[in-house]
Order: structure tokens, then C-alpha cells, then sequence
């Protein structure tokens, strides 16, 4: 790959890449929204289906965790304010979506209420609490106040945490009741209000019996009060925790500069980042962020670019160099014309894909949504079950006992971490690739990649550097002397393997000659006067065309090209002089990346339009076995898809406009690019540095968070599966089950954030 961040631009820029997405894009409309008032996955999959049947609405997903809706549409059919309406119809709000700190500081807002809740919630219900652990015979040591103990008290404690606390469940069971659905709002208003209800019976009943003893009856008011306290708890987690995966994006944006030195008017001023006008001139002093992506006006410095490119190395920067916002310069002073700012950006492009890839859905959450439609129907049908079981066979008569076993079915029924299992990992596997220098277009790629067994190389700028460098200087005479008359001789061509030499011979430091003649040979190379001298480059037929004997280098020439290296003889004033040899070299990292990528046990493929003596000697190099040489560009594609008929998963990897083809029809298209455009293109993987270690870091940061969403279903499927048959035998009182699911939700979320420490 060759090119400065400014000038890259990824082979699916020239729209075969589309090719996917068309069906989408033509003539539709995106726009997300923030949803509130979601409590489950069943929420979720109910606006997604309502969306989904509005006419105009060709694709609506609704993410739990990040509580958005994506919604591709036509205009001409459809308004955002019929959506807005359809939603608030299902009982729910749709408000377009907010800049990161709105959506931060709403959180902010989420939490603190949360917290005040909880507060509230737990002083009213620990009076209950206490009193119901006083009952047991193995706390008989315990103090209880007979007040505790009172009917009357302990209604008075247990109706605010029902009915104030409480509130947002039975709001939300109400709206999806009237819906024709049912969620977990609904399982909690049942649980509890049976729990409240029947212990409002009980103390009428004790009070109609003439109040006889201040403890009164055995009641359950602990039962909802203590269990709306836990499902607040686990809610309160549920926010914080939710709030850290998106970290990612917030590291990223803390990436941007915050102000700009600009010449305005003819005078300096420092403004804010967002103020920034296309065109404007920004002066960078040393050791600041240049704040936006543009054109070096004026000045030389050395350009921090690893926060895009994770390359180590500043690059040298001068007048019409492009450069990149929040890339940092190092030791010169530029001014900058200003070329892209705000959302253009390359890192406000970054951030973007990342936002999408973490509100898209991955294929398998569509098994969470199915299981959560119908959870919860089926839920309450267990329940009413366990209930006349135990009310009519198992303990006759016992309603309060009876009561409790379906209580506490209902409770630990709730699907709420079915619903986080797949967002969450989702959201902190992307953020956590993006670190990487891996960016996935969506959910969908980032699980596809973890399937591939077949990655396919494109050789020039992907295995290679795309760029020849000068890496022989074969002679008897004196090194850098041919060297001197080589390069000057050079100089007057235009061809990249003259550019190469040149560029190879100012790195040693020579100092070139200016031609007195030159002329370009086609098909043979140059001749040039250098100094008086006259001097022949180029291949044997040019040293036989001037009858110059080269019969003992032609050896040398011939091992030189068996390594994929491009010879030149040299000849000076009609004598044989040296030769000088040209090749597009290997990236330093690709034979690791190669080596890692067979570790994991992936079939490593290079494909190339060169001819099969260079294509394989690099492939030897880099340790691929499989070479596929002297293909054309649309024979890429072609034999991509032999190797998709042997049934493999195949990845492609490429940088060239002529690999296009091949990108566009692979399983997973990986493009090799550090661009300005690279974020908006329709890849389906980018690999921001440019380097192929790249491919298997985004192929085992797919595998860990497929296996993490794996762990996540498992756990939450598992823990309703085992917990609802330990409810219906009785040995899971109400208060723990709802412990058991505030704690479920939580730990699928942590689980997740397991990710964003991942090391590769």
C-alpha cells in the first residue's frame, strides 16, 4: 500500500463495494433515534416489528443495549414523525438520536434517578425485610419491633415502594398488554401485585377477625416490596455498567482537538474545534493536535499519525502534504488550509462506522428476539400451572404458599439478560477492534469473519509495499561511484524503477549529477552523459544492441530475478560496470502476519496479475504456499468464488482498484487502507494500518465475541431454564429469584466488557 493518509482511497471507493448495500441505499432514507422506555428484549422486538410493518420502512433494528432504532426508509412514503408516532403508539418515545455527550449526560440523568429510587425504595422496604427474617426459626435470636411486625405499618411501607417505585412496571406492562404483547414489565406487575394484593386480603381478613395480636398474619408484603428494591438494583447496574461499553467511542473522541488557532479577518484567534470552516487557515504549533483534516500550506514538521495508522515513525510533512485531525505535530510550525472539518473528518468517519457497527444487529441476536416474543406468555401459563398444582395436589388449600411458588416463576423468569447478551458483546468487541486499528462496517461482519477458514492476498501493496526500492548494488568497481552515474543518469526518467533508484541513491546520501543528454529507450532502459561520460542502463538486449559483453553477470541477473528482484546492467563509456537491482519488497510485518494467520489454522492464498516467478519468489518470502499468479482483475473474483465452490469461507484482502471484483464477492472484503474516505466506504472490514497483522487481529477479535455472546446466551438461557423448575418445587423464595435475575442481567453485561480488555 502506498500513498499518504490524504491520498489513499481503498478499492471499494470506486463503488463495486456498494454492490451489497445498493438494494438499501437506493433512493432510502437512515435515521436513528433514542428510544426510551424499553425494560426487556421483548420491548425492543416489539418496536422492531411495529416499524418493520410501516409501509415505506424497508429495514428498522432496535438495539436493547444502546436503547436506539436504525430505520432505512423512503421519504416520499413515510415521515420521521410517523415513526415517532408508531412508536409513542406502542407506549414507548423515539427522539433523534443525540450527540455522544447528550447521550452521556442522559445517562448521567438515568443513573442518578436510579439511584435516588433505590434509595427511597430500600429504606421502606428494610423494616419488611427485617421482619420477614424474624419469622425464621434460626434468627429467633433477632430483635424485631412489634411494630414491624404490625399489618397496618407494613402496609403503610409496602404501598409507595408498589405503587411509586413500582409505577414504570405497571406503565410499561399496561402499554404492552394493550399492544397484544407481553413483556417483563408485566411478569413483575404480576409477581408483585399478587404478592401485595393477597397480603391486603390477609390483613382485612385479621382486622374483620378483631385484630387480635399485633403481629397479625404472615404476610407478603416483604415479598414485592423487596423484590421491586432488587429489580431497581439490578437496573441501577444494569445503566452503569451498559454506560462502560461504549468506551471505545469515548476514547476516540477524546482523540479530537478541542480549540483551533485560525487566521480570520487577518488576525489570530482561537476558537472552538467546531467552529472550524472549510478553508480556514490553522496554525499548528509543535507538540499540538492539528485540529482538522488538511493541506500543508506552508512550514515542515514531523507528524505523529499512530493514533490512525499505528505507525511508530513520524512521517515528514511539507507544503501541499496532506494531514489528518488529531495526529500530532512533533517540531515544526505548519499552516494548514483546512480541507475537511466537523463530521468529514477521517476520525469523525471512525467514530461513525464504530457507532454503526455497535447499534447493528449480528445474525444470531434473531434467536434472542424469538426466544423473548414468546418467553414470557409461556412464562405466565408455568406459573398459573405451579400454581393450582400446588394449591389443589401438592399442599391443598395453602393459597399464600401456593402464591409464592408462582411469584417467584414469574421473577425468575424475566428475559431481561436475553436481551443484553448479543448487544453488549457487540458493542465491546467493534469498540475494542476499532482500538485495533479494525473497523466493522456492522454486527453482521463482525460475526461473519470468525467463520473464515481461506484468506486470499492481493500481492502489490497488500503483501508488498507497492512502492519498488533499490535493493542490489552488484560491481567491481567502486560502489557508490557507479551508484553516482546510475542515478544521475535516472534522474531524467519518469519510470517508478529509475524513481527507485533515484530515491535509493539519495538515501545513501550521493549527491546526484545533472545530464548533459538523455534518452529513454523503450523496452531497453536509458542512456545518458554524466560528467563526460557516457552511460547505458537498462537490460541485456541494450548491452548487446552497443556490443557490450556482460557473459559473466548474466548469472548474477538471472539469481537476482529468481528472487522476484527487477536487474539492471550498468555499462560506462562502453564497459561493463555493475548492475543495480529494483523490487517491490515485503511489508516487515507480513511474514509474522502469514505465520500467525496458519497458527490459526487459515489457508493462506496470494493472488497477483505479476508473473509466476516474481509471485512466487515473494511468496516464499512470507511463507505462502499457495500462489495464484498472472491472474487478470476479473479473474480475481473468479477464482475467489473455486474457492468458495470447495466450501470454504473466504476473506479477501486487497488495496488495488483491481481488486475490487474479488472484494465485492468474497464472504468478508478486507481493505488494506489508512484513507480520509476509508470510514465511508462500504467495506465490510478496514484494516486502518495498512499492515496484514491486521487480518488475524480482526479475525480473533470476531472468534472471541461470537464466543462471548456464546457465554452470554448460554448464561441467560441456562439461568431461566434451571431456575424456573427450581421455583415450581418450592425451593426458590420470591426475594431470591429476584436477586438471582437482577444478577443474571448484570453479569452478561461485565461478561461483556471482558472484551474491551481483550489482548491479541
Amino acid at each position: 500500500m502506498s500513498g499518504t493518509l490524504g491520498h489513499h482511497i481503498p478499492s471499494r471507493s470506486i463503488g463495486v463495494f456498494k454492490m451489497k448495500q445498493e438494494a438499501l441505499t437506493a433512493s432510502t432514507d437512515q435515521v436513528t433515534f433514542d428510544i426510551s422506555g424499553m425494560t426487556c428484549a421483548a420491548c425492543a422486538n416489539r418496536i422492531e416489528k411495529g416499524l418493520n410493518k410501516m409501509p415505506g420502512v424497508s429495514q428498522a433494528s432496535v438495539n436493547f443495549a444502546m436503547e436506539t432504532a436504525s430505520v432505512s426508509f423512503s421519504s416520499s412514503e413515510i415521515s420521521v414523525e410517523d415513526m415517532q408516532s408508531k412508536v409513542k403508539q406502542l407506549g414507548y418515545a423515539a427522539a433523534l438520536k443525540a450527540e455522544e455527550k447528550e447521550t452521556k449526560e442522559h445517562r448521567s440523568r438515568e443513573a442518578r434517578k436510579h439511584k435516588l429510587t433505590l434509595i427511597l425504595s430500600a429504606l421502606l422496604s428494610l423494616p419488611l425485610l427485617w421482619s420477614m427474617v424474624g419469622h425464621f426459626s434460626f434468627t429467633s435470636w433477632m430483635y424485631v419491633p412489634d411494630l414491624f411486625m404490625n399489618p397496618w405499618f407494613q402496609l403503610v411501607l409496602a404501598t409507595p415502594v408498589q405503587f411509586y417505585v413500582g409505577a414504570p412496571f405497571y406503565k410499561g406492562a399496561y402499554k404492552a398488554l394493550r399492544n397484544g404483547s407481553a413483556n417483563m414489565d408485566v411478569l413483575i406487575s404480576l409477581g408483585t401485585s399478587a404478592a401485595y394484593f393477597y397480603s391486603i386480603y390477609l390483613t382485612l381478613q385479621w382486622w374483620a377477625d378483631g385484630a387480635s395480636s399485633h403481629h397479625g398474619p404472615s404476610l407478603y408484603f416483604e415479598t414485592s416490596a423487596v423484590l421491586i428494591t432488587l429489580v431497581v438494583l439490578g437496573k441501577l447496574f444494569e445503566t452503569l455498567a451498559k454506560g462502560r461499553t461504549s468506551e471505545a467511542i469515548k476514547s476516540l473522541m477524546g482523540l479530537q482537538a478541542k480549540t483551533a488557532l485560525i487566521i480570520r479577518d487577518g488576525e489570530e484567534r482561537t476558537v472552538a474545534i467546531e467552529e472550524v470552516l472549510k478553508g480556514d487557515i490553522v496554525i499548528v504549533k509543535p507538540g499540538e493536535k492539528i485540529p482538522v483534516d488538511g493541506q500543508v500550506l506552508e512550514g515542515s514538521s514531523a507528524v505523529d499519525e499512530s493514533m490512525l495508522t499505528g505507525e511508530s515513525i513520524p512521517v515528514t510533512k511539507n507544503a501541499g502534504d496532506h494531514v489528518i485531525g488529531a495526529t500530532i505535530n512533533k517540531n515544526g510550525l505548519l499552516r494548514i488550509t483546512a480541507t475537511k472539518v466537523g463530521k468529514d473528518t477521517a476520525l469523525a468517519q471512525i467514530i461513525k462506522v464504530v457507532e454503526d457497527a455497535q447499534g447493528s444487529k449480528a445474525p444470531i441476536q434473531r434467536v434472542a428476539d424469538i426466544i423473548s416474543g414468546i418467553f414470557v406468555p409461556i412464562v405466565v401459563a408455568i406459573a398459573i400451572a405451579a400454581f393450582l398444582v400446588w394449591y389443589f395436589i401438592v399442599t391443598p388449600g395453602d393459597f399464600g404458599g401456593s402464591l409464592e411458588k408462582a411469584i417467584a416463576i414469574l421473577v425468575i423468569a424475566c428475559p431481561c439478560a436475553l436481551g443484553l447478551a448479543t448487544p453488549t458483546s457487540i458493542m465491546a468487541g467493534s469498540g475494542r477492534a476499532a482500538e485495533l486499528g479494525v473497523l466493522f462496517k456492522g454486527g453482521e461482519h463482525l460475526e461473519g469473519t470468525h467463520r473464515i477458514n481461506t484468506v486470499v492476498l492481493d500481492k502489490t501493496g497488500t503483501v508488498t509495499k507497492g512502492k519498488p526500492e533499490l535493493t542490489d548494488v552488484v560491481t567491481e568497481w567502486n560502489e557508490e561511484e557507479l551508484l553516482r552515474l546510475v542515478g544521475s543518469a535516472e534522474k531524467g526518467s519518469e519510470h517508478p524503477l529509475a524513481e527507485a533508484i533515484v530515491a535509493g541513491a539519495e538515501a545513501r546520501g550521493i549527491k546526484l549529477a545533472d545530464a548533459q543528454s538523455f534518452e529513454a529507450i523503450p523496452g531497453f532502459g536509458i542512456s545518458a552523459a554524466i560528467d563526460g561520460r557516457e552511460v547505458l542502463v537498462g537490460t541485456r538486449r541494450l548491452m548487446e544492441r552497443h556490443q557490450i559483453n556482460v557473459k559473466d553477470a548474466l548469472d548474477t541477473m538471472t539469481a537476482l530475478e529468481m528472487e522476484g528482484k527487477t536487474a539492471m546492467l550498468a555499462a560506462v563509456d562502453g564497459e561493463y560496470a555493475g548492475m543495480v537491482a529494483v523490487a517491490d519488497t515485503i511489508k516487515d510485518s507480513s511474514p509474522a502476519a502469514v505465520a500467525r494467520l496458519k497458527s490459526m489454522g487459515i489457508e493462506v492464498v496470494m493472488i497477483t496479475g505479476d508473473n509466476e516467478r516474481t509471485a512466487k519468489a515473494i511468496a516464499a518470502k512470507v511463507g505462502i504456499d499457495y500462489v495464484l499468479a498472472e491472474v487478470l482483475p476479473e479473474g480475481k473474483a473468479e477464482e475467489v468464488k473455486k474457492l468458495q465452490a470447495q466450501g470454504k469461507k473466504v476473506a479477501m484482502v486487497g488495496d488495488g482498484i483491481n481488486d475490487a471484483p474479488a472484494l465485492a464477492t468474497a464472504d468478508v472484503g478486507m481493505a488494506v487502507g489508512t484513507g480520509t474516505d476509508v470510514a465511508m466506504e462500504a467495506a465490510d472490514v478496514t484494516l486502518m494500518r495498512g499492515d496484514l497483522s491486521s487480518i488475524p487481529d480482526a479475525i480473533m477479535m470476531s472468534r472471541k465475541t461470537m464466543a462471548n455472546i456464546k457465554q452470554n446466551l448460554f448464561w441467560a438461557l441456562g439461568y431461566n431454564t434451571l431456575g424456573i423448575p427450581i421455583a415450581a418445587i418450592g425451593l426458590l423464595a420470591p426475594w431470591v429469584a429476584g436477586a438471582a435475575m437482577a444478577l443474571s442481567s448484570v453479569s452478561v453485561v461485565l461478561n461483556a466488557l471482558r472484551l474491551q480488555r481483550m489482548k491479541i
